[in-house]
């Protein structure tokens, strides 16, 4: 799982495995490690919210989807979701989950696992 983060927007992308945990409990988690501590950022179906949202506790940030917008990306061939989740005083925190697509250019990273990408083929 990749995040993305840029001013108030965060972007989360998954390659076809994940996509199928995801699938299979409703939930995945990713780590990045510093020297004395981690960033942890998941990815979580919920059947208390009803639009794309966000929290932050403590070192972790869990971006939470409504469990039929899950189970329509899933069960889809729907690349991705958005959404502007309102974080009071007039800001928005603009959020987006997508399946991760193989580079069309030169890239170093591992792609095995990534979906196919849709602007490869004529």
């Amino acid at each position: 799982m990749k995040i993305r983060i840029k001013g108030n927007s965060i972007r989360i992308r998954l390659t076809q495995t994940e996509v199928k945990n995801f699938a299979d409990i409703g939930y995945i988690e990713e780590a990045t490690e510093f020297i004395d501590n981690k960033l942890y950022y998941a990815l979580a179906a919920s059947p208390d919210v009803s639009e794309l949202s966000a929290q932050m506790v403590g070192n972790k940030i869990t971006l939470l989807v409504p469990e039929n917008i899950a189970q329509n990306w899933i069960t889809t061939d729907l690349v991705g979701f958005e959404n502007k989740f309102d974080i009071g005083g007039g800001k928005k925190l603009f959020l987006l989950v997508e399946k991760d697509f193989v580079c069309l250019d030169n890239t170093f990273e591992d792609q095995n696992d990534m979906f196919p990408n849709p602007n490869a083929v004529c």
